[in-house]
């Protein structure tokens, strides 16, 4: 869920009708039982308990000694499903008020609901807060999908499984909301992960991590794992779902090597996708294709969402290869669900699905593949009969947005210090015994344009540049002008000087 008009969470419970039942295509020696159904969707090992210390990359790994603390107590501090969002326990203000706090890696925003709502089943009170500052100052933000508007502040939070410190935080406290608190939801907040030029009303809201590594010193890296691969989102309970991991890498959430691509522009995490296949059928499409208008490592989306072109061409090719016919064009729109009887798996009749990004070193790329697992997901047993799932990927018109459909195969680590995201196979990519997600490189990226983002696809970010440049040169031009109508006014020495009162050094921008 990124700061302004990007994509959003698929978090409203599906409300389902029978529309139509379809029995499948025979397929060579057997038939599918496939139903399609209208739906709504708006879209331990042992481990060494010593201190920590940063390895010869920079990042510090929980197995090793003489460092800055242990990550033993961030394993699974997540909680939630990609269907309504993966969340953490926080405990904010003087004396504590307990939230849960979305996870987005998509903004940079920490707001938390400050009033009541139906979806909701607390808030924060600002008012029992002794350590609540008020900043005087209104901020609103709009998403895809919903928005709110609230006041900016400061107070102090603490994390029952994170960093062992008590942090002052900027936070938003909601004051109003449509559409952003959903039915369902066990989250009364948004924990914004990306850096300050998403921040809003502008980038000298410092964000959450940025105070966190301030504060405690940690390293300026986060890692993320998410593990709700095959799960079907529940209607309600609360099952353990993954770690966010503040100040390293934890080498037991991950298996086999990381593989890193660089942040092209640090707003989003915003990377550089080179190619898309479908088993071993490559789509024959420019790689610009692939980053219109930008290309994001996202948590706080549900799906994998290609841009349009893009997306038309994946579901051409899935149609095409896929030993199911007759699909109806609403199973990929996200508006049916196909359903199976149930122990009939449709995970063997779809494609692989590989994403192709740019290496460190520029000449080079590597292969995320995700298995039908993780993009044909089950969303709801239909009287014990039918096993139902929905599309896990969808059209976007504001770029490419690598959500939880493939982050719940990998163990995906911020590397801020080093400007560039990494990705592992994650140990809890698996579903049915079946591991679900692949990692491999190094590929030559001969054939592929020296960028794959063109001038025209930074447009978005040089736009946020350009503004807050703006502001300031207009900020000082109306300084200047203030200045130049007092002067006038202002008492003089009586050999005309202007006095030290007038000096703009009593008015410095800090």
């Amino acid at each position: 869920m990124g700061a302004v008009l990007h994509q959003g969470l698929y978090r409203v419970p599906l409300r389902m009708g029978l529309l139509s039942l379809c029995v499948g295509t025979a397929l060579s020696l057997y038939r599918v039982p496939l139903r399609m159904f209208a739906g709504k969707l708006k879209s331990s090992e042992q481990l060494d308990l010593g201190p920590l210390k940063p390895n010869a990359s920079g990042l510090s790994l929980a197995s090793e000694p003489a460092g800055l603390g242990s990550f033993v107590n961030m394993i699974n501090n997540l909680h939630g499903d990609s269907g309504r969002g993966y969340y953490m326990e926080m405990v904010i203000g003087t004396p504590g008020q307990t939230m849960n706090i979305l996870v987005d890696t998509g903004s940079s925003n920490f707001a938390v609901a400050a009033t009541p709502n139906r979806y909701v089943t607390t808030f924060f009170d600002p008012a029992k807060s002794s350590t609540y500052e008020s900043g005087d100052q209104t901020v609103a933000v709009r998403y895809t999908q919903g928005k709110w508007q609230g006041e900016l502040g400061t107070d102090v939070i603490t994390l029952p499984q994170g960093p062992n410190d008590t942090i002052r935080i900027n936070i938003v406290a909601i004051l109003t909301s449509d559409g952003f608190f959903l039915p369902g939801i066990n989250w009364q907040g948004i924990l914004g992960l990306a850096y300050p030029l998403l921040a809003r009303p502008d980038a000298s809201v410092e964000p959450f991590f940025n105070s966190v590594v301030q504060q405690t010193g940690i390293p300026d890296v986060f890692s993320l794992q998410m593990c709700g691969a095959g799960v079907p989102a529940r209607a309600s309970g609360d099952t353990t779902a993954g770690s966010l991991i503040m100040g390293g890498v934890e080498p037991t959430l991950y298996q086999g090597s990381v593989w890193y691509t660089p942040v092209l522009h640090e707003w989003y995490y915003q990377v550089e996708v080179l190619r898309l296949d479908l088993d071993d059928q490559k789509l024959n499409l420019d790689c610009r294709e692939y980053n219109t208008d930008k290309a994001i490592v996202d948590s706080g989306t549900t799906l994998l969402r290609l841009p349009t072109v893009v997306f038309d061409a994946v579901v051409e090719t899935i149609t095409q290869t896929a030993l199911v016919h007759d699909f109806s064009s609403g199973f990929f729109s996200g508006t049916k669900l196909a359903c199976w009887l149930k122990g009939e798996s449709p995970w063997r009749l779809f494609p692989r699905l590989s994403l192709y990004f740019r290496a460190t070193n520029s000449s080079q790329s590597f292969r995320l593949t995700i298995l039908p697992q993780l993009y044909i997901q089950p969303v709801m047993d239909m009287d014990g009969m039918l096993d139902c799932f929905r599309f896990g990927i969808s059209s976007s018109t504001s770029g490419l947005v690598i959500g939880a459909t493939v982050m719940e195969g990998f163990y995906v680590i911020f590397d801020r210090m080093h400007v560039r995201v990494g990705f592992a196979v994650s140990s809890c990519a698996e579903v049915e015994g079946v591991t679900v997600a692949e990692i491999s490189g190094p590929f030559a990226a001969e054939g592929t344009a020296s960028s794959c983002v063109g001038r025209a696809l930074l447009q978005e970010s040089l736009m946020w540049v350009l503004a807050y440049t703006l502001m300031a040169v207009c900020t000082l031009v109306l300084l200047i002008l203030l200045v130049l109508l007092l002067v006038p006014c202002r008492r003089r020495h009586r050999d005309g000087e202007i006095t030290d009162e007038s000096s703009l050094v009593r008015n410095r921008i800090k």
